[in-house]
């Protein structure tokens, strides 16, 4: 079944279709099919991955599913929670799509560093929330949460990943995310827990794989 991404992200593309291939789903991102990216104004994840699904799906005519994720820390009170893209402002002149993300990945780590400065609970869990529909106004979308609970550290390590990955240390694991190699990383994160109850909630209601 090929299904819209609502995102254009390549690296969140890359580990979505790995996550849901065994059920026979092929992802498509939605620039591909010429679909801009939709405001995002809700205040959860559900809401928002919502909207995006919907808007791919109603832009395309297809099925589309979006990942909406994010990290919360608990001595900020959730924060960045669904602005955790966006967390810091940056400017946004450089035309090189992943170079910008890079640059507002680095600046989104150092705000989050200056905002824990002394704090001592550190505790903190990546949030993704997967919603799927088989049309835009698909009256039963599919959703799926999952969370990977950790530590922020007090200064990056690692170049794997992207997003929060240097900063969060998952103690199961003893290591950071972005020490982890994209086989162990799909097998624990908060993605991978996600795209499981996703993958048996298309079984169920999709009859897919």
């Amino acid at each position: 079944m090929r299904l819209v991404l609502a995102s254009n992200n390549q690296k969140k593309l890359g580990e979505l279709q790995a996550l849901l291939a065994p059920a026979g789903v092929e992802l498509i991102a939605q620039g591909v099919l010429g679909v801009s990216e939709v405001e995002e104004p809700f205040q959860t994840f559900i809401e928002n991955g919502l909207t995006k699904a919907r808007h791919a799906a109603r832009r395309t005519g297809l099925a589309a599913i979006a990942d909406d994720s994010g990290l919360c820390v608990d001595a900020l009170g959730g924060a960045p929670g669904v602005a955790s893209a966006h967390y810091a402002a940056i400017s946004s002149h450089d035309t090189d799509r992943e170079a910008q993300r890079a640059r507002q990945d680095a600046a989104n780590n150092a705000l989050l560093l200056e905002r824990l400065q002394g704090a001592t609970m550190r505790r903190a869990r990546f949030v993704s929330v997967l919603v799927a529909v088989r049309s835009a106004g698909d009256p039963e979308p599919l959703i799926a949460v999952g969370r990977w609970f950790g530590e922020i550290l007090n200064a990056p390590r690692g170049a794997g990943g992207f997003g929060y990955d240097p900063l969060m240390f998952i103690p199961a694991l003893g290591t950071a995310v972005a020490e982890l190699g994209a086989d162990i990383k799909n097998a624990h994160s908060h993605r991978a827990l996600a795209a499981a109850q996703m993958l048996r909630l298309m079984r169920e209601a999709w009859q897919l794989g």
